[in-house]
């Protein structure tokens, strides 16, 4: 039988909020059962900015080691006033909206309706709805709306949804299932790190997986990555990342990343951007596009180069780039992407030690390989022959300023930021989560509920992680940006930032997962996690 714990556990605390009907949806894990066996303490202070002030809410906490806690939030129940039905589109003006309404009645559908989506992004400069929602149906099982949706589908319709409205990001009563941890670094004596899935960029593995590999008493998903070919390397971080005073993957251009650990020695959250050049012994300077990843693809974009469509950050979109240099360490793997173009090897020294005309040949585990496609290619070809040598510098500028990397710094990337400064600061629009052409993207990414991981700093210094379990109607319904932010500041939180959500939401507990995949196929295969190790 395996071991729940790999290490000796502090005393549990427990404290209830009331008493609490929930929809355990799952079975019990480990960890619930030692949380469920608690003495319990009613209180009602600190209740979560979540639905209505009097839902029922039931809070237990256990120490998993010195200065690391972890708490399991259940608030709120089903609502009667929830259910299942259809998103025919998202429009963006109210005449397209009675348009749709029009043709859904010729073709005989004639209970659909349209509903104003009045909230825009906080930083949204336009003003007036951000759309509307053609929706048709109410019905209490999901199967019964997906029947709609395929009549629909057999008519001719398409980009459909079947939503349950207690997502919408309208009143409920939820519930929720929220999972905390939270760290004081000045008395946790084991390390808080980043890991990358297979110890490598390249592929996936589970947070399941990769807090086992590591023996970390927990752990949580962390960054952006690509999932498929179709948008570069999968595993690829989709934004910064850096790891004991290595940079692996290049900036988002602008966009918020969570700093654990940096030269000045405290966690921070900055809006960061990186600049890296290649320079030759011949005087000769090119920039370098990206950093352990396929040429010509840009996921969530934010490059730089000439990079199309745009060189500003745009979420889940990938931007292309058919002249690139990429520069691959032995952490990418064990070969760089094959393709067209060329390719050098640069040695520990800086010296090109050998010229390939085509790319996909073996990383060394001292120096780097650098790739070109296009242009770049030609550049490797006048300026990187044998025996030159090559300079690679990289630049890291936060909130305006250089960041230093040692070797105790780490870089996890996100976004949007969700509080700065004590408050409620959401910068959507400027880190590319709202398209101008597709205001429906913001909607189901940032107004509707979804499953979230978040990060915040306190202002005593100590680092929350948190999971709102979601797409699971009866179990939790998840949470919208706003909420979200909300959420952070109500747990203490002054400064805090949206990591990767949806299916990669994950925590672990010890060997045990104390969240619910919202993935049909289970739990997710991500990038990187951050853990907590003793």
């Amino acid at each position: 039988m395996k071991k729940i714990w790999k290490k000796p556990i502090l005393p549990i605390a427990s404290i209830s909020l009331a008493s609490v009907m929930f929809v355990n949806a799952i079975p019990e894990t480990p960890v619930q059962a030692k949380l469920n066996v608690q003495s319990q303490v009613q209180t009602k202070n600190h209740l979560l900015p979540l639905g209505t002030p009097n839902l029922q809410e039931k809070r237990t906490s256990m120490n998993l080691a010195l200065g690391v806690k972890y708490t399991k939030i259940n608030r709120g129940e089903t609502s009667s006033k929830d259910f299942y039905t259809v998103d025919v589109a998202f429009v963006e003006t109210q005449k397209q909206a009675k348009e749709l309404l029009g043709n859904l009645k010729k073709d005989g559908f004639n209970r659909a309706h349209i509903i104003k989506e009045s909230d825009r992004a906080v930083d949204d400069r336009k003003k007036g709805p951000l759309g509307y929602i053609v929706r048709i149906g109410q019905y209490q099982l999901e199967a019964d709306a997906a029947e709609m949706k395929n009549k629909l589908s057999e008519k001719g319709y398409s980009g459909l949804r079947t939503v349950y409205t207690g997502e919408d990001g309208e009143k409920t009563t939820g519930p929720w299932v929220v999972n905390v941890l939270e760290v004081d670094q000045d008395r946790f004596n084991g390390h808080m790190v980043p890991e990358l899935a297979n110890d490598a960029v390249t592929g996936k593995e589970t947070l399941t997986q990769i807090a086992d590999r590591n023996d970390a008493i927990a752990g949580v998903n962390a960054g952006y990555f690509v999932m498929g070919e179709k948008d570069g390397t999968p595993g690829d971080l989709a934004g910064i990342f850096a790891s004991k005073g290595q940079l692996v993957s290049e900036a988002i251009n602008g966009r918020s990343a969570l700093i654990l650990s940096s030269a000045e020695g405290k966690a921070n959250i900055a809006s960061v951007s990186t600049s890296i050049q290649a320079t030759s012994s011949d005087g000769a300077v090119r920039e370098v596009d990206g950093l352990n990843r396929k040429p010509g693809l840009i996921r969530n974009c934010g490059g730089v180069g000439g990079d199309t469509i745009t060189e500003l950050a745009k979420h889940d979109f990938t931007c292309k780039d058919g002249s690139e240099l990429i520069q691959y360490t032995s952490v990418f793997g064990e070969k760089t992407e094959s393709g067209d173009g060329m390719e050098v090897v640069v040695n520990h020294a800086g010296v090109v030690a050998e010229i390939r005309n085509k790319r996909g040949g073996d990383i060394p585990s001292s120096g780097s390989v650098l790739a070109g496609t296009g242009e770049a290619a030609e550049w490797l070809r006048d300026h990187a022959r044998q025996g030159m040598k090559i300079q690679v510098k990289s630049k890291i500028i936060g909130d305006g300023r250089q960041l230093k990397l040692n070797q105790t710094t780490s870089m996890i990337n996100g976004g949007p930021r969700l509080l700065e400064n004590g408050e409620i600061s959401i910068n959507a629009v400027e880190e590319g989560f709202h398209w101008e052409e597709d205001p429906g993207f913001y909607y189901r990414f940032g107004e509707r509920r979804n499953p979230r991981t978040l990060a915040g700093i306190k202002e005593n210094g100590n680092l929350l992680f948190v999971t709102i379990d979601g797409r699971a109607p009866g179990w939790s319904v998840g949470a919208n940006f706003e909420e979200s932010a909300k959420v952070m500041k109500s747990l203490g939180a002054v400064d805090a930032i949206n990591l990767d959500g949806g299916g990669s939401t994950t925590m672990t507990v010890g060997d045990d997962r104390v969240t619910r995949p919202s993935d049909a196929a289970g739990e997710r295969p991500i990038a990187d996690g951050i853990l907590l190790v003793e």
